[in-house]
């Protein structure tokens, strides 16, 4: 299968991204949901900074902390990273006596291109974590467009748990014309939690099914059970119901770590195609295709016996976080998907395959 990874990769990095407060560095700008917007493409990408430290032995932690009428504020704590109460040895988190910190806060950022492949990153957040379950950040966006409106689901990230929330938009805050004023609140509404904690990689479907939404989610087993990809059904894009194991974690495999969804689904003339991650035991993540009838997408037709797209590229192999490629988007045009993806969980880069050979190279169940 051929996969032709763009020369501009990586299309974004941290060094394009203004940070969105003086005197903070960006880290990483990654994970994007990517949409069709006029004659745009445009990317909702994750944004991860954090203050400056002047002080080696000190790190610096971002959180939002809230009051009991939900009025948000941000502190900055410190770490003294010699004392051994405190566990420093994933750069994405900190560990301590009370409970785990990251080691920055992210939100949403817009970048923009007519090309899809030189993008033009705005220089302030679209969403910032201004909800008490959102207050250690906002992270890895899906968008998918129904009629007239664009839904975001997020990670929102709290010390409560990791959540999956809605938001929505009609404009993405922009402005139609020059001489136009920019909508009231950015032109955003946030919906609250849609799947409680712990939960990941949730997404919406483009269309309904039968009458009724369909998301993808994946809920994280703390006592029995894996890190494995779910289906649900709605109404209202709010309660969610009808939940069904889609696809297993496999040990000793590369999917045998967690298995979640990646870019948003896209119907195919054999049924729905989903591009999704999954991951090894030591985070090496990769990413596969999985066939669902269109009709009962709980369903799997068929799906990868290896994956389409794995860290080989400098820049998908070191960094942050090496060895991870990891989707939350990809725009459909002819028999080309183009897959937009975050690399070692810092930058973004984008690569482009056929959809007929994807759906070729797929073993059925």
């Amino acid at each position: 299968m051929k996969v032709a990874r763009f020369l501009e990769n990586p299309i974004v990095t941290q060094a394009d991204v203004k940070p969105s407060i003086d005197g903070w560095e960006v880290m990483s700008a990654f994970n994007a949901g990517v949409i069709e917007y006029g004659d745009e493409v445009l990317m909702l990408m994750r944004v991860a900074e954090r203050p400056v430290s002047d002080n080696p032995n000190i790190a610096l932690v971002p959180v939002m902390s809230f009051d009991c009428q939900g009025n948000g504020r941000l502190e900055v704590l410190e770490f003294d990273k010699r004392d051994a109460r405190y566990d420093f040895s994933d750069p994405r988190v900190i560990g301590s006596p009370d409970g785990i910190y990251l080691t920055s806060i992210s939100h949403l950022r817009l970048a923009r291109s007519r090309s899809g492949r030189r993008f033009t990153v705005q220089d302030q957040p679209s969403l910032w974590p201004d909800r008490p379950y959102e207050s250690f950040g906002l992270e890895d966006p899906r968008i998918t467009r129904l009629d007239d409106t664009f839904y975001v689901v997020y990670k929102g990230v709290a010390r409560t748990g990791i959540t999956q929330c809605l938001a929505s938009t009609k404009n993405f805050g922009l402005k139609v014309r020059p001489a136009d004023t920019a909508p009231p609140g950015g032109g955003w509404t946030k919906h609250g939690i849609i799947f409680p904690p712990e939960n990941m990689d949730a997404m919406i479907f483009p269309q309904k099914v039968r009458g009724k939404y369909v998301a993808l989610h994946r809920p994280q087993p703390k006592m029995i059970g894996a890190p494995n990809m779910w289906i649900a059904y709605s109404d209202d894009l709010i309660h969610w119901g009808e939940h069904k194991l889609l696809m297993s974690c496999s040990a000793g495999t590369w999917e045998g770590g967690r298995i979640g969804g990646g870019a948003v689904p896209f119907m195919t003339e054999r049924g729905w195609l989903e591009i999704y991650h999954a991951a090894t035991p030591d985070d090496r993540y990769c990413l596969g295709a999985v066939l669902l009838d269109a009709e009962y997408p709980e369903q799997v037709i068929a799906k990868s016996p290896y994956p389409i797209l794995e860290p080989e590229a400098p820049y998908e192999t070191s960094g942050f976080k090496p060895n991870v490629v990891f989707t939350c988007g990809a725009i459909v045009r002819g028999d080309t998907v183009t897959i937009y993806y975050g690399a070692s969980d810092e930058v973004m880069a984008a690569a482009e395959m056929s959809v007929t050979e994807i759906l070729e190279s797929l073993s059925p169940i």
